[in-house]
């Protein structure tokens, strides 16, 4: 738990710092290193065009909280923002908090909302903040599905975190949940961890370490048991169990933020399944651009964390992950500095405000 601001900011320290060392310069070219970074100052200027009066985004503890963590992580440093601005996107969030511990303005997407608000909350180095983001810590493990919810061992739900409530279990709040918790410095030996692996491994298309009937072989993972992604994009048409692009990346991040060695036959697994069916054009496995910014978040999250700077595809084609992602991001981002999903508008990814922030957050970290 935090205790003081020194307690902070070692904790934002070892976020920046996990899976792997800051990029050398060589991992990312320079022409395309400083192309990333106008596109990362173009797309922060169009996320604080967008904050309302009230320091809010959309008026929703998520979106301004992704923006706030955007702000945040800039490689050119926090400090091109007036600290004015950060309060104001801060104390919007700190607003929203309930009894309960969890931060959001509904009774929805709670467990979601909350992971991302104490992100971003411990990431300002505020002190004032280690109450809330304590809160927000203690919220998230007691949404952990388990025994006080009538669960066991056995169950393919047991592990998992869902939206909130009492929500299905699903491969990406986990990730997000263990993102926060990591971020924030939660406690290692809690069972929350263990927990997790449990439900994260019940997820992976890999019968050696999958004890579902429905589970594949081809490493990769799937969104929830059984498979069955609740996407609103009626484009997107997803076999029960099939691995996917977005949902692999989250999965094998899950791993590695668990504790999970990178040479253990699961994170083994799921990089071959990255790494073989590898585009930055479409969320492979879904046939469609259903969920992209969020797909190149969590890709460059778990590349970077795995440590590689380059890899081979199926076709025996060499690849630089980062020149590559930025160089796609920044193909696709508009003239005004936005992001947004023209092609699906599954999860909100066609507002500009939600895209943008994923977009920006992918490129600070193939910078890293």
């Amino acid at each position: 738990m935090f205790a003081n601001m020194k307690t902070l900011l070692m904790a934002a320290a070892l976020a920046a710092s996990f899976g792997a060392a800051h990029a050398a310069p060589a991992d990312m070219n320079a022409q395309t290193r400083a192309r990333a970074q106008q596109a990362i100052d173009a797309g922060l200027a169009f996320l604080r065009s967008k904050q309302a009066a009230d320091g809010s985004v959309l008026a929703s503890s998520g979106l301004t909280a992704l923006s706030l963590s955007a702000l945040l992580d800039n490689p050119a440093g926090a400090g091109r923002v007036d600290k004015a601005v950060i309060d104001k996107y801060a104390a919007f969030i700190a607003s929203k908090a309930n009894k309960d511990g969890s931060i959001v303005e509904r009774a929805h997407d709670q467990s979601y909302n909350t992971a991302v608000s104490i992100t971003a909350l411990a990431a300002t180095g505020d002190s004032k903040y280690a109450p809330l983001v304590a809160a927000g810590q203690k919220y998230i493990v007691s949404t952990q599905i388990g025994e006080s919810r009538g669960f066991a061992p056995v169950d393919s739900w047991y592990g998992g975190v869902g939206y909130g409530g009492d929500e299905r279990p699903d491969i990406s709040n986990v990730y997000v949940a263990l993102d926060a918790l990591r971020a924030t410095s939660y406690d290692p030996k809690d069972p929350i961890w263990k927990k997790a692996l449990m439900f994260v491994d019940r997820q992976q298309n890999r019968s050696e370490s999958n004890d579902q009937k429905w589970a594949g072989n081809d490493g990769g993972f799937a969104y929830s048991p059984g498979g069955i992604n609740p996407s609103e994009d009626t484009t997107a048409r997803i076999a029960q169990g099939a691995s996917y692009a977005s949902v692999t990346s989250a999965g094998m991040y899950s791993l590695l933020l668990i504790g999970v060695d990178k040479a253990d036959p699961r994170v083994q697994a799921a990089y071959k399944w990255l790494t073989t069916n590898y585009t930055l054009d479409s969320n492979f496995g879904t046939n469609s651009k259903m969920t992209m910014f969020y797909y190149y978040r969590a890709f460059s999250k778990v590349m970077s964390a795995y440590g590689e700077r380059e890899f081979v595809d199926a076709r025996g084609q060499r690849h630089n992950w980062r020149n590559e992602l930025a160089d796609k991001l920044v193909s696709l981002q508009n003239p005004d500095g936005s992001w947004v999903n023209r092609d699906a508008n599954a999860y909100w990814e066609d507002k500009p405000e939600l895209a943008t922030s994923w977009a920006v957050m992918a490129l600070e970290q193939a910078m890293k």
